[in-house]
């Protein structure tokens, strides 16, 4: 607490004199802060260097054949600012089992809002993610067992399928394909299910699931929270929750870009709708009468989003798409919405609203 505390009274100076548009704060294991640069070393005339990541040119390609039949004119700005790392963000999604007024006070002092700030015509939930309209980095929490962190770093974008689920207290909720848990933890935010199940398949990935739940819910809870490694597919045999999270494997763009397993992830590719809909109507199998599915993925694939979502619905007669444009419009602020779309909404990113991509649409089951 004392540390953060001495960062706040430096912030000011630090705003002052511009540092933290350059600088990101760290603490290392004696409580120092370190102020480190954002910058890489530059000679007088040169401008910044983006961070060195190989672009995958085998996925650019593929990207640029498919993204201008989809998008039009859009996907060039998408295309920009995918291929520049170095202009992500992320927003600073806060522990209220760990909370901190200091760390507020700081988070404003750099310039961060609230996500939620405008939203109206939703219940009030306990959820505060924190975002900045400049560029900024703010440290990382590393892991420590039995320690709770304050606050969880993630794209803003990953919050709208959590506030579009609308936990509440006591629900028994299915987050089904869980990992790393960033969606998780926001649910945890959000509400005090009775039970939240956190599942994924790739046993690889449950072990670091595991982990950012010890990070972020006290042991009290343990209880409330199962985690499971199952084909999420498997799902379905008894109409057992109030409420599912899909956040379905799909080609995630800004990863994929970067990849070097690129023909393997193009093969892949053809076969994820599939995969996505058995998902789906795992999830509306498993979820009892009046209960809601949402589904959502971080690709700008048509035929991974809406596609899905449509054959779903062609093929169910028990389910209706939910209306979101109340949600999402109240936070058009901070998110930029790809036009045109009948089923779900996309977000998408541009230079200065770098969120997404995110696909979000949500079900309900009528009987």
């Amino acid at each position: 607490m004392h540390v953060i505390c001495l960062r706040c009274r430096l912030s000011s100076t630090f705003i002052k004199f511009g540092i933290f548009r350059k600088h990101s704060l760290s603490v290392d294991q004696t409580g120092e802060i370190k102020v480190e640069s954002l910058q890489r070393p530059y000679s007088r005339g040169v401008e910044r260097q983006p961070l060195k990541k190989q672009i995958s040119k085998i996925v650019l390609s593929h990207f640029d054949q498919q993204y201008p039949k989809e998008l039009g004119n859009l996907w060039e700005s998408i295309r920009s600012v995918l291929l520049c790392p170095n202009s992500w963000q992320y927003a600073v999604l806060l522990n209220r089992f760990n909370g901190s007024l200091d760390l507020k006070t700081c988070l404003s002092s750099k310039g961060y809002v609230p996500l939620q700030s405008i939203i109206s015509g939703h219940q009030k939930n306990p959820l505060e993610c924190f975002v900045s309209k400049t560029f900024s980095r703010f440290p990382s929490q590393k892991h420590r067992p039995g320690v709770l962190k304050q606050y969880y770093l993630l794209g803003a974008a990953s919050v709208l399928p959590v506030l579009a689920l609308e936990p509440q207290n006591g629900d028994k909720i299915l987050d089904m394909c869980s990992a790393p848990g960033g969606k998780s933890i926001a649910i945890m935010q959000a509400a005090l299910p009775g039970h939240l199940h956190c599942n994924d398949q790739d046993s690889s990935r449950v072990k670091r699931l595991k982990e950012t739940l010890e990070s972020f819910i006290p042991s009290c809870f343990n209880d409330a929270v199962t985690v499971s490694n199952l084909d999420g597919r498997c799902f379905g045999a008894e109409e057992t929750f109030d409420k599912v999270l899909v956040d379905a494997p799909c080609s995630n763009d800004r990863s994929w870009l970067f990849s070097r397993d690129a023909q393997s992830h193009i093969r892949q590719r053809q076969h994820l709708p599939t995969l996505q809909i058995q998902l789906l109507r795992s999830a509306i199998n498993s979820v009892r009468p009046g209960g809601t599915v949402v589904y959502s993925t971080c690709t700008l694939s048509r035929a991974e989003n809406e596609n899905v979502v449509a054959t779903v619905l062609s093929n169910c007669d028990n389910i209706e798409l939910i209306d979101l444009n109340s949600l999402t419009a109240s936070m058009s602020v901070h998110f930029c919405y790809a036009p045109g779309l009948h089923i779900g909404h996309l977000i998408i990113p541009e230079n200065s609203r770098p969120w997404g991509p995110m696909y979000v649409a949500k079900l309900k089951k009528l009987y």
